[in-house]
């Protein structure tokens, strides 16, 4: 998908995908950042057959894979994270969950009230 192309989805799902420009991935360098973005912030894993029905979170949300993949629905389009990718979920949003095969490691982060 063009670039162009993923932004018009984002507008429309409410869901922000950043793709991990390559490189090492160092967890406290993620978290450092998400924590100076405003971020309170923990690590979370799920094994293969989690699911997250739709639902929403009262406050911003960040979503920074360190392993695995996920993939994150809403109004009818998927957004697919790998190891790097990071995730933008304004309050909110309606969303779905799933890890991958392999399931997924990732951080959280939540906007600080």
């Amino acid at each position: 998908m063009s670039g162009a192309a993923d932004a018009a989805r984002d507008a429309l799902t409410g869901l922000t995908h950043i793709p991990w420009p390559g490189g090492v991935i160092d967890e406290a360098a993620l978290r450092a950042a998400l924590h100076t973005d405003g971020y309170d912030v923990w690590k979370w894993s799920d094994p293969a057959d989690a699911e997250y029905q739709p639902h929403h979170h009262d406050l911003d949300e960040c979503i920074w894979l360190l392993a695995g993949e996920m993939a994150f629905g809403a109004l009818g389009q998927t957004v697919r994270l790998g190891p790097g990718d990071r995730l933008l979920l304004p309050k909110g949003t309606v969303h779905t969950a799933r890890p991958g095969a392999g399931g997924a490691t990732y951080l959280v982060g939540e906007r600080r009230r």
